[in-house]
């Protein structure tokens, strides 16, 4: 195997309220990520075996495999654009420099959406969580609270799923795990009523962090839509600056899909950040660069497993490490 999937890797400085050493996660992430780096850099790898010069055949593979896993044809095309403009001026020696290039290239792609999460002082800092049905929202919502709790923050859930009563209750039991409050209502009742009495309660607690959940909505629906835009609106009623933050959650699995629900909603009613999920169950993690491409937004949160401490802050050059790791 070449001496680029052997070197050792260097992980990123841990946020300030991690309580375990980095490499600790750097080793979650790895795992996380085989199946897109299985299909992703072994790939590259195969390409690369025998071969010690860099040529455009081998550029044209290269580009395959990065469309394979599902990094996207604008990503892809700035990647290839780069590598071959480089081999012109002959600044590639051979195969190992276009590797060392190109995770370079993907770690400057990824890097501008590097803006970890920075609450103010206002009290309760508003987080309002989006996304489609199965996104894997109410999940992430109980993964944050635990976050944030880690962080020494009080938090609040507020149950503005009330379209489906499963919600409610995993929600409700998030809460008894975490030792949280949780404010919900009936099934059925006014998504945006449930938000404002979750926000007036936590503004009554002196709670620091409002966590509020929305019910799945296909980011097509139009209609409910405006529900969150209401939502929003009413929120403001209290606080003009609320919600603080607009967290749209992503299932990874989705690959290309996932990026068109997050320009939809956007547009719709204005993402300020992004989690995206289940990167440990999907090949097509490569997804993320074209996110980052395509929307420039923040890239808050990944999730790479099932454990409560598999939610954790985005770093660009971590996650291109693990990704490149030694397989």
């Amino acid at each position: 195997m070449f001496d680029f999937l052997k070197r050792k890797n260097q992980t990123a400085s841990p946020t300030p309220d991690s309580q375990e050493q980095p490499a600790g996660f750097f080793s979650r992430l790895k795992q996380g990520l085989a199946k897109t780096r299985a299909k992703l850099t072994t790939g590259m790898a195969n390409l690369f075996l025998g071969k010690k010069e860099l040529d455009a055949d081998l550029i044209d593979q290269i580009e395959m495999q990065l469309l394979t896993a599902d990094v996207g044809v604008e990503t892809t095309t700035q990647l290839i654009q780069t590598l071959t403009q480089k081999l012109a001026r002959k600044e590639l020696s051979d195969a190992q420099a276009a590797f060392e290039c190109l995770q370079a290239e993907m770690k400057q792609i990824l890097q501008p959406c590097e803006v970890p999460l920075q609450m103010n002082s206002i009290k309760p800092y508003v987080v309002l969580v989006v996304g489609i049905n199965g996104s894997g929202k109410t999940t992430t919502i109980g993964k944050l609270a635990h976050y944030f709790q880690q962080a020494q923050k009080s938090v609040m859930l507020a149950a503005g799923d009330t379209f489906r009563a499963a919600a409610i209750e995993q929600l409700q039991i998030w809460g008894e795990r975490n030792h949280l409050p949780v404010i919900a209502q009936q099934p059925g009742a006014d998504t945006a009523a449930v938000i404002y009495d979750a926000m007036e309660a936590a503004k009554a607690r002196g709670m620091e962090v409002l966590i509020a959940d929305t019910a799945g909505r296909l980011h097509t629906q139009s209609n409910l839509m405006a529900e969150l835009q209401k939502v929003k609106r009413v929120l403001a009623k209290i606080d003009p600056t609320a919600p603080h933050e607009t967290l749209i959650v992503l299932d990874a699995t989705l690959g290309q899909n996932a990026l068109n629900q997050v320009k939809q909603f956007h547009e719709a009613i204005g993402v300020t950040g992004i989690a995206l999920t289940k990167l440990d169950g999907t090949a097509k993690g490569g997804i993320i660069f074209a996110i980052a491409k395509a929307t420039q937004l923040p890239i808050r949160f990944i999730g790479v497993g099932e454990g409560i401490d598999d939610l954790r802050p985005f770093q660009a050059n971590e996650f291109v490490d693990a990704l490149f790791g030694e397989i």
